[in-house]
């Protein structure tokens, strides 16, 4: 579970720092890696603890949307962490929601990366 938990942490400092690295006007960190370390970890928490909240709260809007308000979840959630954590600065909500696809798309690519060398492994 800790494992597990850390993998997902080092997953979203990575899909965190691509975005701020694609983002570099949007996205203030003053290019601190420590400071990108803690917001991921912040990110991290806050999807594991208040995210599955949101979404249950959410569920209509997210059938009526076909699932595409999940973006909007996701960004509130990424929006969230600079409320918790004020180095970390986002510009505006649709930088969230343009970050948010970023990040996104860096966990998809990296945790299919990683589940296909476990399966291989077992």
């Amino acid at each position: 579970m800790i494992r597990k938990f850390i993998l997902r942490w080092l997953v979203n400092f990575l899909g965190l720092w691509a975005a701020a690295e694609l983002m570099s006007g949007s996205i203030n960190y003053n290019n601190e890696v420590g400071v990108l370390i803690a917001a991921a970890l912040i990110f991290s928490l806050v999807n594991a603890v208040i995210r599955p909240l949101i979404i249950l709260l959410s569920l209509p809007a997210i059938l009526l949307t076909l699932g595409l308000f999940t973006l909007i979840v996701n960004a509130f959630m990424l929006y969230l962490v600079t409320v918790f954590y004020p180095s970390f600065h986002l510009r505006s909500f649709w930088t969230a929601v343009v970050a948010a696809i970023i990040i996104w798309v860096v966990n998809y690519l990296l945790t299919d990366l990683l589940e296909s060398k476990r399966e291989k492994s077992l």
